[in-house]
């Protein structure tokens, strides 16, 4: 990456080149730049900054020392034109910018289809979370409410089975945060294959942008999309008994 410190007005020639015109692929310094914004033909010119500016090196095939030009689709590599009526003469080809805008198109779509599934994922799994803790809480509630009955007799008992409740919904739950954060890392990734792309599409178009693209590509092929889980149940079935058979008077209850 080109350093500001290093270029030079080419315009003035004696001001630092901070600026850089991407228009006139010229580095202008600041006084320059004003004046050249100025200028009827070029007033709508873009300028970056002289550091972030990735200098045009188009890559030469190595055996004819030509500019890449074209893809051959038969292939999957860029060629120069001799190459075309060369070695990979009869070949599919395609240019290599059109090559590169279609791959880079591609990315995203596939890109930006996967993190949406991921994120709706989930957020059915939080929410099946959340819809488990309130079934969980309905049968506490209806093992307390069986409890009050005969509270003199099975305080000790009620307390057991609630206890077993919860322990087992912890388990389940703690199930489904694990595959929660396995989706969240997934997302992750995917996020971090969006900046990649963002960052490419500030790169140059050549030989190296294109094995980038192609490294990309296989990314995001192998982001993985999990099937949501299938979400456990609780239900308590209440069982009637007598005084003195205290653990019969509760029912059971079921997590799958």
């Amino acid at each position: 990456m080109a350093q500001a410190a290093s270029k030079t007005c080419e315009i003035c020639i004696s001001a630092s080149g901070s600026q850089y015109c991407l228009e006139c692929e010229q580095y202008f310094c600041e006084n320059c730049k004003i004046f050249h914004k100025r200028q009827k033909g070029t007033n709508n010119h873009q300028f970056q900054s002289s550091s972030d500016v990735i200098p045009e090196g188009k890559s030469k095939c190595l055996d004819h020392k030509e500019d890449l030009s074209f893809l051959c689709n038969t292939c999957n590599v860029a060629v120069c034109s001799s190459c075309v009526t060369g070695s990979h003469k009869g070949h599919a080809f395609s240019k290599l910018m059109d090559s590169m805008s279609q791959m880079k198109e591609k990315n995203k779509k596939v890109l930006r289809r996967k993190v949406q599934e991921i994120t709706q994922n989930m957020k059915k799994m939080e929410e099946g979370l959340k819809a488990f803790d309130v079934k969980v809480g309905v049968v506490v509630k209806a093992i307390t409410e069986e409890g009050t009955k005969i509270k003199d007799m099975i305080d000790k008992c009620i307390a057991q089975m609630i206890a077993s409740v919860k322990d087992q919904s912890r388990t389940e739950k703690d199930k489904l945060r694990k595959i929660i954060a396995d989706t969240k890392l997934d997302l992750k990734a995917g996020s971090d294959l969006d900046k990649k792309i963002y960052e490419l599409d500030k790169t140059r178009n050549d030989g190296k942008l294109l094995q980038s693209l192609q490294t990309l590509t296989d990314d995001i092929a192998k982001l993985t999309i999990e099937p949501l889980p299938e979400f456990p149940n609780v239900q308590y079935t209440v069982k009637s008994a007598t005084d003195n058979d205290i653990k019969q008077l509760f029912g059971t209850f079921k997590i799958r």
